[in-house]
């Protein structure tokens, strides 16, 4: 693949209460880790606490070959959240709200952007905690995605679409009507791309022009964790791809779906295997 990509914010375990086991995730680490599953050369910016958590994820980054060279360390709790499982579905009792990341931020420096500069693509979220420094990152090189999760107020979206490229948004069990509308809501904000993730029901795609639909690969999940962000990731790997080189012989509408083919084929591959993407590791 022959652009290259960096997940900015998030990092956390994922503590599975019923098995004693804790595995990697976050939504910029899961960007990260599924860009180099998916043999597209990967890096990851955040902040680590210094317990056993952060440990766990940063060899999970060495062993992947992710380069974290950029990353910060501070004295703290890592992210976690708690996770039991109810007939494959990811059910959440609770967590630290990010732990030290929140509480101690990425506030971009000038050699961040410069380093960042050097991306065909930056994703972050909801979670990342980096909302102030988002006009920073749009005068640079890359492709901005965010990732709204549930998050839909419009002041939430006055303060992030300007300033990015991509809104992802996940609508569940949404209708039609009101996917289209909240995509017009995120249109009028300035971002031009929105993907709609919907689970089981697949995935709406809007340029404020077109509007496109897929259904998903419907598999008989061991576990939904990092569905979205696996179906997100190869989405956004294929059709930046293809902006970055717009094949003549290759229409909007064929970039799109051949990028939802992508994104659905990876998100069942994730619901076959437990946490995000293993990787797990016994906690007391």
């Amino acid at each position: 693949m022959s652009i290259k990509v960096i997940g900015v914010g998030d990092n956390v375990v994922d503590k599975y209460m019923h098995t004693k086991t804790m595995y990697p995730g976050g939504n910029a680490f899961n960007f990260s880790a599924y860009a180099t599953m998916l043999g597209c050369p990967s890096s990851y910016m955040g902040v680590f606490g210094n317990d056993e958590a952060a440990a766990h994820v940063q060899a999970t980054a060495k062993e992947l070959g992710i380069d974290t060279s950029h990353c910060r360390i501070e004295e703290g709790e890592n992210g976690y959240a708690m996770i039991t499982l109810v007939d494959g579905d990811r059910t959440f009792m609770g967590s630290n709200k990010g732990g030290v990341a929140k509480e101690k931020p990425i506030r971009f420096q000038p050699e961040d952007l410069e380093y960042l500069s050097g991306f065909d693509l930056i994703c972050t979220s909801i979670n990342s905690h980096i909302d102030p420094e988002l006009p920073k990152l749009s005068p640079l090189h890359p492709y901005v995605a965010y990732d709204f999760s549930i998050i839909e107020t419009d002041e939430r979206f006055d303060a992030v679409c300007p300033y990015i490229d991509f809104a992802i948004t996940s609508c569940g069990d949404a209708s039609f009507e009101q996917i289209k509308e909240k995509c017009a809501r995120i249109h009028q904000r300035g971002c031009k791309y929105v993907i709609a993730s919907r689970g089981k029901n697949g995935s709406v795609f809007s340029d404020g022009e077109y509007l496109f639909t897929r259904a998903a690969n419907l598999v008989k999940a061991v576990d939904t964790l990092g569905a979205g962000d696996s179906f997100l990731t190869a989405f956004l790997l294929s059709f930046v791809e293809w902006l970055r080189s717009r094949p003549e012989d290759v229409s909007l509408e064929t970039a799109v779906m051949q990028a939802m083919d992508a994104g659905s084929a990876f998100a069942a591959k994730t619901c076959m295997v437990h946490g995000a993407f293993g990787h797990g590791k016994q906690f007391e």
